[in-house]
């Protein structure tokens, strides 16, 4: 008599997680069909497609491998000790500093937009540190 007790206390249990998993499964629903009608109405933004549409875009790649590639001329210059490399990296630097701060500017609200920062962020961000 003590397995079929068994038995039915995990029929029991299988039940009420089934049950459980459908509950949640309607819950995440109604949770997506919310935030859609949000997204829709204006009331927040629209950024679940646009990261699905970027997902197989190279834009990324490419601003990570320009902006990595003083970084690696740098590590080859020192490790290399090519000083023609290592001059023309410190002309580099000496260029990039005397930039017109709105270039600058620009720049980092290019990146920060490619990987879904708003410039408003990080000027928030800096303003409270």
């Amino acid at each position: 008599m003590f397995p079929w007790s068994l038995l039915g206390s995990g029929i029991k249990a299988g039940l009420e997680i089934y049950k459980n998993k459908k509950a949640s499964e309607v819950a995440m629903s109604e949770a997506a069909l919310l935030h859609a009608e949000k997204m829709k109405r204006g009331e927040i933004e629209y950024t679940g497609k646009i990261f699905e549409s970027q997902k197989s875009d190279w834009k990324d790649e490419f601003i990570l491998i320009v902006l990595s590639s003083p970084l690696f001329l740098l590590a080859y210059s020192v490790f290399a000790e090519d000083e023609k490399i290592s001059k023309k990296l410190d002309l580099y630097f000496e260029k990039l500093e005397t930039m017109p701060w709105w270039v600058v500017g620009l720049w980092i609200s290019v990146v920060a937009a490619v990987y879904g920062i708003k410039a408003t962020d990080i000027i928030n961000t800096k303003k409270s540190k």
